[in-house]
């Protein structure tokens, strides 16, 4: 009888340590799932930012569920709260504007859920609202355009008459190449901004606001400073139709070194291009599983990029995946 007890005790404990190893295998083998709320569709790098998230996602083996903003934060705050509910293991985010998240974020560090920032950081003052920011340092890149201006009008007095293009009012990006371009010539009499306005980082909002630059300035313009491609490439449509010489008499900065960029370059149409990388997919896909794994992460992780004039456009094209 005793016997027969040790046995039975013996087989309840076997099946009780297979059952808890089970239990831990199946929480290890869970699918994570990640909520991106995307803020739009309204450039080529967008797109190409998009299709690297949703690629690496699949490749990673993490279920992403996807939102697009059109472009407006109401509905990225509305998709993040829906993320909330449905109690994701991780938001990650590429915010349309800097300011206003903190409510919104607060919920979500209620809810125990990790918040990552892609491609745009925020104005926060609680830093722990979000684990890390992955993307490019657009100030670095508006200083990087800067040096080219300096380097390219070195022997000319001036005066250097500049019209920025701006992108989305109060994003990141457009906040930070604005301010990276002003670091760098504020102290150059030379170089001046006679007119700034958003185009709102689109082809259309590119080409309507050089129209009205064209009206207003004409042949006063020498350098358009563009804060995307597609505003640039908006802009040289809007200058050819008006008589101008983009590249040649005026001269175009501009930024993400899409494929579009690099045509524009190789037809002399652009000056040179400031690379923006949107491949960030991979590298989020990493962190969200380190993040998930309880694994610290640094505060800010920054992309690779670098500076392409035009004379080196058409042996790079090729390489170029968006």
């Amino acid at each position: 009888m005793k016997l027969a007890t040790r046995l039975a005790s013996g087989l309840i404990a076997a099946a009780a340590a297979f059952s808890f190893a089970a239990g831990v295998a199946h929480a290890e083998d869970k699918q994570i799932t990640l909520g991106f709320a995307q803020v739009g569709a309204e450039s080529a790098w967008r797109t190409a930012n998009t299709v690297s998230v949703k690629a690496a996602a699949k490749e990673a083996g993490i279920n992403l569920k996807f939102s697009d903003a059109q472009q407006k934060q109401e509905n990225q705050i509305k998709a993040i709260r829906s993320y909330i509910a449905q109690k994701v293991d991780v938001i990650a985010f590429s915010p349309v504007v800097e300011s206003g998240w903190e409510p919104v974020l607060q919920e979500a560090k209620r809810a125990k859920i990790p918040v990552i920032l892609t491609d745009r950081n925020i104005d926060v003052k609680d830093q722990s609202l979000y684990v890390t920011m992955i993307g490019s340092d657009f100030m670095e890149e508006g200083r990087r355009a800067g040096k080219w201006l300096e380097d390219h009008y070195k022997n000319n007095p001036g005066p250097i008459n500049i019209v920025e293009l701006q992108g989305t009012v109060g994003s990141a990006p457009a906040n930070d190449r604005h301010a990276g371009l002003i670091e760098v010539i504020k102290n150059d009499p030379k170089f001046k901004i006679i007119a700034s306005q958003s185009g709102d980082f689109t082809l259309a909002g590119g080409k309507q606001v050089m129209e009205a630059f064209a009206k207003t300035y004409g042949n006063k313009i020498n350098v358009v400073y563009a804060h995307n491609d597609d505003m640039a490439l908006g802009a040289i449509q809007a200058m050819e139709e008006a008589g101008m010489k983009p590249g040649k008499d005026v001269s175009v900065v501009s930024f993400d070194a899409t494929k579009g960029g690099f045509e524009a370059m190789i037809a002399g149409k652009m000056n040179v291009d400031v690379e923006c990388s949107p491949l960030l997919g991979p590298q989020l896909m990493s962190a969200v599983k380190d993040v998930v794994a309880g694994k610290q992460l640094p505060k800010r992780i920054v992309t690779n990029e670098t500076v392409f004039p035009e004379s080196v456009a058409a042996q790079v094209l090729p390489s170029r995946k968006y």
